[in-house]
């Protein structure tokens, strides 16, 4: 262990180019006995820092270690070798052999894939990433945050590696094979997340101490703002951040937070108080404009107060002045919400508003598309059904009566059909532009009206609609128009708002923004694979401005039977705080519930308008990179045209000086935003983080699920610029040298051979390796371009608990469930595995909703639940469960509707039968396996990872 650890190795290939591509070992057969390995892990040491490794007992058939075998040439990894699964594991899938000469690594064999040089790779977001055209660089330079709880660690025969031998082990005597590995043995989420429900689950979570860590988003807890925001709200990565640039670098844990400023607060929380200091307006650092909060220190007998950001002393206005109480407090604290509170809201004053004067409440603009394929599928009727009880439901001011937003209407196909619907008008009226190179909106009066006023004329309207286009031959449409009169009409008006625009093809129509076919997946594995998820500039990049300068967020609903270019029409939602709806090769009784269940939530959501972010921090550190749906123009100003309750900001810091043990690290997100009955506001969130010059506290207070979603985003983001390979490098050599960082400076000395994870971030490598098998990252030319893209846009803006379902869906046994208790089964490890041909399994992850039946499910249970005396009678393209009235029906789908309740999405059912060709869908979500495009099983990888670190040690 004397050997320092190298961030990167001599012979380093340069940043721009692609480095050597690691490979995974295939796996072969020596590993110690199956109960061995389980007890040895199940007792991971739990135990505080230095507690030493478990050792295990000796082979039986040696005094030494496992045999030697030799190496098989390794597939490279992510690459689907022979077989279309992935990796090859020879008949096992055990950790590498012992390699029979000299160690790996050392002068002998070079390490696999790599050159002898030992060719490192530069860490995620190391120094000389290529910064993107665009707003949000690559990260510069990981940052600090910490960790949980003490390092878990796993231990391998004494002499060997983590079991069944790394190469580099000792010893190489010979001895018969011996059994495989058992998948219990390696860390487990469903057990992570089972024993921090079972420790913090229905507790009450205080705010009152800086730089604690939450419970798990997994977790069910409730929270009480004590003077730090709730994690609702912001999680971290660490809440310890190193106090140098130097411990920063060492670890490379990325310093990040992840902010869902608009994140909802159960019905039993407080909600936000909203703070009113009237014509004065909020009271702000005269320095650095940081606003009032808990971390302000009042002075001079509360005649002065210091900001705790930038340390300037300011004057306390006359009308704000309070005494000080002995300790030094005022005497109002518990009075004032931004004395005492987290998170709270200001009244913003006319100074905080577009040209000084107060703002129109919002618009909604709904705009469908007419043409051919949305007529012939029904889904404009279906469209215009709905809407007559939807608007019924827009979102209003809590104890309003009714909503003040106002709604408008727009037809098209590759001409525009604008509609009066002024409630004196005895029919509405239907305006044509059908110049859509000079885009503009031909009426103003009577376009954007309220709905309850003009009811009649709209439902008349939505009645006309389907009848009025129902014999259209146009397949062509336009797109970049469509935004484009949108934002002109809010422009118009005077406001801010959201367009819902019902799209179904590639606009090919000759108009501005035309696109055509770019769908080449010739490119997949190659330098230019990044051009697939580069939008096209030009009309696009201007329209994207236009929407945020008017606050103008835009939200597409999309259903393509081919390539439609989603790369490049889901830009604009992705800048403009909004959101991209897909529904492939819709139908109306296969998808039109799951379309007009995403409708409902996306028309009913509470959300603020014409947002303005800014994240202030106490000096020695500063916000450096920033990720989601947003816009930005400058380094600092976070721009969302809408910013809704579902959408999370990711933003790394780094060092620009030492931080403070004592005074820790502090944050303070402001966002300025209208609210949907027209009020500029303020919304606040601070948050205090501790700072220490031990690793080991930063590697106690890690939080892996809001690690995994920085990670996801910044990969998701690198993409744009360098090759996918170049991508999933970085993230295997980043999680090898945090965790190596950990095995160095944190763990009590071991055998090399033991993999040694922190407590807190133990089963971090499944949701890498589980990042890396996605489709974006995956590199398989089996895979839809539009997908891919599609995929990549979703993730930009979704929050910690979101990322850590995707990676980690949740598979429930439903066929040995307690009908008659309330709860949800307990998940098991999403694994093949845990299948059973005799079961039923739900899985999900946020998105996609499958239930599997096993091909020997007893038919009294599909009986139960789906009124048909056997599998075989069981309708293929059945969307939904039938209600019926038994105990099985009852319970499952109320599991289901548990499910979806919890998530921002709705999801589809899908019913899988085991063995049948729509079980390949099903499988890709099963994370520990290996991917069915390329990727490792759980088990290969962090045998890959361990053999990474150890190269990193010696």
């Amino acid at each position: 262990m004397a050997h320092t650890l190298r961030v990167s190795a001599p012979g380093m290939s340069p940043y721009g180019q692609p480095p050597q591509r690691p490979t995974y070992p295939s796996m072969a057969q020596a590993t110690p006995p199956t109960q061995q390995m389980t007890s040895q892990m199940s007792a991971m040491s739990i135990g505080g820092y230095g507690q030493s490794p478990m050792q295990s007992p000796q082979s039986p058939t040696s005094s030494a270690a496992p045999p030697p075998f030799q190496m098989p040439s390794p597939p490279a990894m992510g690459h689907p070798p022979l077989s279309p699964a992935g990796l090859q594991s020879p008949a096992m899938s055990a950790c590498p052999p012992m390699a029979a000469g000299p160690p790996m690594g050392a002068t002998g064999v070079p390490p696999m894939g790599m050159p002898n040089s030992q060719a490192g790779l530069p860490p995620m977001g190391g120094g000389g990433f290529q910064q993107p055209a665009g707003p949000q660089g690559f990260p510069q330079q990981p940052g600090p945050y910490g960790g949980q709880m003490p390092g878990s660690q796993m231990a391998g025969p004494q002499a060997g590696a983590f079991p069944g031998g790394f190469p580099g082990g000792a010893a190489h005597m010979a001895g018969p094979p011996q059994k495989k590995l058992d998948p219990d043995s390696i860390p487990s989420t469903t057990q992570v997340i089972e024993d921090d429900q079972a420790k913090r689950g229905g507790q009450l979570y205080t705010t009152n101490l800086r730089g604690q860590v939450p419970p798990l988003v997994t977790t069910n807890f409730t929270v009480q703002d004590q003077g730090n925001a709730s994690p609702r709200f912001m999680r971290c990565t660490t809440y310890s951040f190193p106090c140098t640039a130097d411990l920063a670098k060492q670890c490379q844990v990325p310093l990040a937070t992840i902010i869902k400023p608009f994140a909802k607060v159960p019905k039993n929380e407080t909600p936000l108080y909203l703070v009113n200091h009237g014509e004065a307006g909020p009271i702000r650092c005269n320095r650095c404009k940081a606003y009032m909060c808990p971390f302000m220190l009042f002075i001079d007998g509360g005649r002065r107060y210091q900001c705790a950001f930038c340390n300037c002393v300011n004057e306390v206005p006359v009308q704000y002045f309070q005494h000080l109480d002995h300790m030094g407090r005022r005497v109002d604290l518990y009075e004032r919400p931004e004395l005492s509170l987290g998170s709270y809201e200001f009244t913003a004053t006319l100074d905080y508003c577009k040209n000084n004067k107060p703002p129109n409440p919002p618009a909604y603009i709904f705009m469908i598309d007419v043409s051919y394929n949305n007529i012939k599928s029904g889904l404009v009727k279906l469209i215009c059904e709905e809407l007559k009880t939807l608007l019924d439901r827009l979102p209003k001011e809590e104890g309003a009566e009714s909503s003040a937003i106002k709604v408008g209407f727009v037809t098209y196909n590759k001409i525009l059909h604008f509609y009066n619907v002024k409630s004196a008008l005895a029919q509405p009226q239907m305006m044509v532009v059908s110049d859509v190179a000079e885009m503009f909106v031909p009426l103003l009066d009577g376009f954007l009206v309220n709905f309850q006023e003009s009811r009649a004329v709209i439902n008349n309207l939505l009645d006309q609609i389907p009848d009025m286009f129902a014999d259209t031959n146009e397949s062509e449409t336009v797109f970049a128009p469509v935004v484009q009169a949108g934002v002109e009409a809010l422009k118009a008006a005077e406001c801010s708002g959201k367009l819902f625009i019902f799209h179904s093809s590639i606009p090919t129509a000759e108009a501005p923004g035309k696109l055509k076919n770019r769908d080449d997946r010739k490119l997949v594995n190659t330098e230019k694979e990044k051009t697939l998820f580069q939008p096209l500039r030009g009309v696009y990049e201007q329209l994207t401005k236009d929407c945020v300068a008017q606050g103008c967020c835009v939200d597409l609903f999309v259903f393509p039977n081919q390539y439609m270019d989603i790369a490049t029409m889901g830009n604009i939602p992705t800048h403009t705080g909004g959101s991209v709806y897909k529904y492939s090769n819709f139908q109306i009784q296969v998808d039109g519930e799951h379309f007009l269940n995403d409708l409902r939530r996306d028309v009913e959501k509470s959300l603020g308008f014409d947002a303005i972010m800014r994240v202030r921090t106490s000096t020695g550190f500063r916000a450096t990179d920033i990720f989601g749906a947003i816009y930005m123009n400058n380094t600092t100003d976070i721009e969302m045209a809408a910013v809704d309750c579902d959408k999370a900001v990711t933003v790394e810091f780094k060092h620009d000086d030492t931080l403070s043990e004592e005074s820790g690290a502090l944050l303070q997100c402001a966002l300025l935003y209208t609210s949907i009955s027209g009020q500029r506001r303020l919304r606040i969130h601070n948050l205090g983080l501790n700072c220490s010059s031990q690793l080991s506290e930063l590697y106690k207070s890690c939080e892996t699920d809001a690690l995994i979603n920085f990670f996801a985003k910044s990969a998701y983001n690198a993409v744009l610029n360098q090759p996918v390979k170049t991508v999933r490098e970085i993230l295997v050599k980043q999680t090898a040298h945090m965790l190596a960082c950990y095995r160095k400076n944190c763990a009590s000395p071991s055998a090399a051979s033991q993999l040694i994870l922190p407590d807190a971030m133990k089963v971090f490598p499944v949701y890498m390796n589980s990042l890396m098998k996605t489709s974006v990252l995956v590199g398989s030319t089996e895979l839809s371009t539009d997908d891919r893209a599609f995929h990549r846009l979703s993730v930009m803006s979704l929050g910690v608990e979101e990322t850590q379902i995707l990676l980690y869906p949740r598979l429930i046994p439903v066929h040995s469930m307690d009908v008659a208790s309330e709860v949800v089964p307990a998940a098991v490890r999403c694994s093949e595995e845990r299948l059973s041909e005799t079961g039923v399994f739900l899985l999900e992850n946020g998105q996609s909703l499958f239930l599997w039946l096993g091909q020997a499910c007893p038919p009294d249970l599909i009986q139960s639940l789906f009124n048909v005396p056997s599998l075989a009678h069981l309708s293929p393209d059945m969307a939904s469960l039938p209600e019926l009235e038994n105990a099985h029906s009852t319970k499952l789908r109320s599991i289901i509707s548990a499910i979806t309740q919890q998530r921002p999405n709705s999801m589809k059912m899908v019913i899988v039968k085991q063995k049948d060709r729509s079980e390949m869908l099903f499988r890709q979500h099963l994370v520990e396996d290996k991917g069915l495009h390329g990727g490792a099983s759980y088990m290969d990888f962090l045998c890959y990872v361990h053999r990474e670190i150890r190269q990193l040690l010696t």
